[in-house]
C-alpha cells in the first residue's frame, strides 16, 4: 500500500493493463475471434481515454506561503480543490480583501497564494485607460504611474497620475466619455463599414467608410462614402440603392395601375400599365399608357386629363393646363415629369440627396445646418428643376483656445437653440469647479460668466 502512495500513476497503469488482459482472455471463450478483436479495440479506446483523463487532472501539493496560513492544511489537494488563506500582521494577500482563495488547476495553484507587504499597492483596474503595469502585479510605496485615456474618452478634472501611499492609492484617474465623441456609426441597409474594427465609441473627427454591397450604389453613383464624428454626432450616412431595380411606380392623378399586384421593388425592364378613370384620357387621347423601369428609374408616366381639356399643338403633341395668348402664339405651363428628363441633379452646399424617387429628389442638410426651402425637388417637362433648397448655418463655434477663462479643448460646435456647459480654468478662490454656459441663438453665440453648478441650475449665473 505504501508503494501505491509513492507511485500511484505507474501502479494504476499496471493494474489497468492486467485487468484489460484478464477481461480479453475471458471474452475469448465466449465470443469468436472477430468479436474479440472488436471488443478489444473498444476497450483500448476506453483505456487510452482513462489515461488521458488521469494526466489532465493532476493534484497539487501544499502551497508555500511565506508570512501566511491557509485552510484546509494538508499535504495534497485534488484537481479543482480550493483553499482559503490569510496573512500575518504587517502583510496582506496579493488580492483584494484581508483573505483570499486559490484553486488547484491541474497541479498549479491559481491564482498563486502570496502574502505581500501592507504598504504595497495592488495593480488597479481603470476602465477605458492605458497605463504601465508591473510584472509581479503590485507597486512599491510612493510609486507613481500616469494614465492615458482611450480614444473617445478624456481625463476627469485633467488628473492623470496616481500615487501608492501606505498600501492604498491616493487617487485614481477616471477616464470619462468625451462629450464630443460619437457612439457606434449608424447601420445602413446593404452596406458595411470597411477598414475599421468594431468599437462602441469614436473620438471627435473620426472617419468611417461605408461600402455598398455588390449591385448597390450611393445617390452619387459611388460604392463607398465616408461619414465623420463632429461634436458628438455623425454626419449623414449613405443610402445604398439597387443599381438596376426601381421603386414603386409614381402615383398618377385620375389613374390606376392595372394587371399588377402591389410591390415595392421592380426589376429592370419591368412594365406597368396605367388606366385613366372614366372621362379622362392621356395626352395622346388614349385611356391606357405603360411605363418601364430603365437604369433604376421609371420612364415618363401619363397625365390623365378630362377629354375636353386636351388640345393638339402644331407639332402633334398635346398640352394641358393654363395658357395665355399673345397674338397668334400660345404659351403652355410645363408639366411635372420623371427626374431623368432634367439631367444633372442640383447641388446643395452642405446638403445631400437622401431619397430618390422617379418623380422627385428629397434633400437633407448636414448636421448643424438648417434646410431653407422645399425638401423635395421635382422635374418639369421643359427640362428645368423646381425650386432648390439651401442649407443655412445653424450652429455656433466656440474656440476655447482663444478664451483664457475656458479650459482649452479646441473648437466646440453648439447647435442653434441649444446650450452647452464649458469648463472654466479653476481659480484658487473657487471651492468647486465652475463652468460657462454657451448659448447659440440664430447663429449668434453668447457666453455666461464662470458659475458653479448651483448657480447654473438656479439660473442665477
Amino acid at each position: 500500500m505504501s508503494s501505491l502512495r509513492k507511485y500511484p500513476g505507474q501502479l494504476l497503469t499496471v493494474w489497468l493493463r492486467k485487468r484489460l488482459f484478464i477481461l480479453l482472455r475471458s471474452c475469448y471463450f465466449i465470443l469468436d475471434k472477430m468479436s474479440v478483436r472488436y471488443l478489444g479495440f473498444v476497450l483500448l479506446i476506453w483505456f487510452l481515454g482513462e489515461l488521458r483523463a488521469q494526466s489532465a487532472a493532476q493534484p497539487c501539493s501544499a502551497p508555500t506561503l511565506l508570512g501566511g496560513y491557509f485552510f484546509p492544511d494538508q499535504n495534497s489537494y485534488s484537481h479543482k480543490t480550493s483553499l482559503s488563506y490569510a496573512c500575518e500582521d504587517g502583510r496582506k494577500p496579493a488580492a483584494e480583501g484581508w483573505w483570499a482563495t486559490s484553486t488547484c488547476e491541474n497541479g498549479v495553484w491559481s491564482p498563486k497564494p502570496q502574502c505581500i507587504g501592507e504598504n504595497l499597492c495592488l495593480s488597479p483596474n481603470i476602465p477605458n485607460a492605458i497605463y504601465r503595469g508591473t510584472q509581479n502585479g503590485w507597486y512599491e510605496e510612493g510609486e507613481v504611474f500616469r494614465v492615458t485615456c482611450d480614444k473617445g474618452y478624456k481625463l476627469k478634472n485633467q488628473a492623470a497620475t496616481a500615487r501608492c501611499n501606505n498600501g492604498t492609492w491616493s487617487s485614481l484617474p477616471i477616464c470619462e466619455r468625451d462629450i464630443h465623441s460619437c457612439g457606434e456609426p449608424p447601420k445602413v441597409p446593404h452596406a458595411v463599414i470597411i477598414n475599421q474594427e468594431y468599437q462602441e465609441l469614436f473620438a471627435v473627427d473620426s472617419e468611417v467608410q461605408y461600402k455598398c454591397e455588390d449591385g448597390y450604389t450611393t445617390e452619387g453613383g459611388n460604392t463607398t462614402k465616408s461619414i465623420f464624428c463632429i461634436s458628438g454626432a455623425w454626419t449623414e450616412g449613405p443610402i445604398c440603392r439597387d443599381i438596376h431595380s426601381c421603386g414603386e411606380p409614381p402615383k398618377v392623378p385620375h389613374a390606376v395601375i392595372i394587371n399588377q399586384e402591389y410591390q415595392e421593388l421592380f426589376a429592370v425592364d419591368s412594365e406597368v400599365q396605367y388606366k385613366c378613370e372614366d372621362g379622362y384620357t392621356t395626352e395622346g387621347g388614349n385611356t391606357t399608357k405603360s411605363i418601364f423601369c430603365l437604369s433604376g428609374a421609371w420612364t415618363e408616366g401619363p397625365i390623365c386629363k378630362q377629354s375636353g381639356d386636351i388640345s393638339p399643338t402644331a407639332d402633334g403633341r398635346n398640352f394641358t393646363g393654363s395658357s395665355t395668348s399673345s397674338g397668334s402664339e400660345t404659351e403652355f405651363e410645363p408639366q411635372k415629369t420623371t427626374i431623368n428628363i432634367c439631367g444633372k441633379r442640383p447641388n446643395v452646399q452642405n446638403g445631400e440627396v437622401v431619397e430618390t424617387k422617379p418623380m422627385f429628389l428629397k434633400y437633407q442638410c448636414n448636421s448643424f445646418y438648417l434646410l431653407v426651402g422645399p425638401e423635395k425637388v421635382e422635374c418639369y417637362s421643359n427640362g428645368k428643376w423646381s425650386e432648390v433648397p439651401t442649407c443655412k448655418v445653424a450652429h455656433c463655434v466656440v474656440d476655447t483656445d482663444e478664451r483664457d477663462e475656458l479650459v482649452s479643448v479646441g473648437e466646440i460646435f453648439v447647435k442653434n437653440g441649444e446650450k452647452l456647459e464649458l469648463k472654466c480654468v479653476r481659480k484658487p478662490e473657487w471651492w468647486f469647479e465652475n463652468s460657462s454656459v454657451a448659448t447659440c441663438t440664430d447663429g449668434t453665440l453668447t457666453l455666461s460668466r464662470c458659475c458653479s453648478q448651483v448657480q447654473i441650475k438656479t439660473k442665477t449665473c
